[in-house]
């Protein structure tokens, strides 16, 4: 379709950007007309975006949204994307990161919270469902359930839903950087973090990890590699190897499969 039609711009998800690589010999197809791939839904690793990008040659710039808010929040500039992040807020568009504990206090810039968002694009309320409106509605504010940071620039950079962030010993872990991380392992084809019910610690980090193919990989090398590049709170606990990490079809990762399996 890019070839035959001149197509240039794709908006996709991570499953299907991951079937395009898969096409054989894609370099037999003229895609010169393509100039951006824009990308949302779940969290792209930083090592597949790159595969993305050598295999296309185009800029990859991720954007953000929710269903309350109609649905887009926030898109990179096609001139200006930042690697890693959602963008900046779009139009008519307020946004401010808050503390994810009572969300009554604004976050400075670098500083971790719940990203919430103001503008004419935001929902009235769930139908018949008054609590739930309360929660995510305050002040005039939608509070989007997703924990982020903001940079000087006002480009926001999500870490992960608050409700999977993992409890351990008082300290915040996000699995999406830690999945981040092992997906920059050259034996890792895919993985998951969710967190374990631990007695006395609140919740261990456990990898769910899919090898690549014909490649050797055990439990304390996976551990080792995290290790080594974050802080001692945030180390991989357990490791399960599986043939297929659960998703649904925008490539979001099911983390209640896993914990229940």
């Amino acid at each position: 379709l890019v070839e035959k039609n001149g197509v240039t711009v794709i908006f996709g998800v991570q499953p299907a950007l991951l079937a395009f690589l898969s096409v054989p010999q894609l370099e037999r197809f003229d895609l010169s007309a393509l100039r951006y791939i824009w990308i949302g839904a779940a969290p792209l690793a930083p090592s597949v975006a790159r595969s993305i990008q050598e295999k296309f040659r185009v800029p990859i710039a991720r954007h953000y949204g929710l269903s309350e808010a109609s649905p887009t929040t926030h898109c990179n500039p096609p001139d200006h994307p930042k690697e890693g992040s959602v963008g900046i807020a779009v139009s008519d568009l307020e946004d401010k990161i808050m503390d994810w504990d009572e969300g009554t206090r604004q976050m400075k810039p670098g500083e971790p919270g719940e990203l919430a968002v103001r503008g004419p694009n935001v929902f009235q309320g769930y139908w018949k469902h008054p609590e739930d409106t309360k929660l995510a509605l305050r002040g005039g504010w939608l509070y989007t359930g997703d924990i982020a940071w903001m940079d000087e620039e006002g480009y926001v950079f999500i870490l992960d839903r608050k409700k999977e962030m993992i409890k351990y010993r008082g300290y915040q872990i996000a699995p999406a950087e830690l999945e981040a991380l092992l997906m920059e392992h050259p034996a890792v084809k895919d993985c998951a973090v969710v967190g374990i019910p631990e007695e006395n610690l609140g919740e261990i980090p456990k990898a769910f990890i899919v090898r690549k193919d014909h490649q050797a990989l055990s439990a304390e090398e996976v551990m080792a590699f995290v290790a080594e590049r974050v802080a001692p709170y945030k180390k991989i606990r357990e490791v399960a190897f599986i043939r297929e990490i659960p998703k649904n079809p925008s490539g979001k990762i099911l983390r209640r499969v896993l914990k229940v399996g």
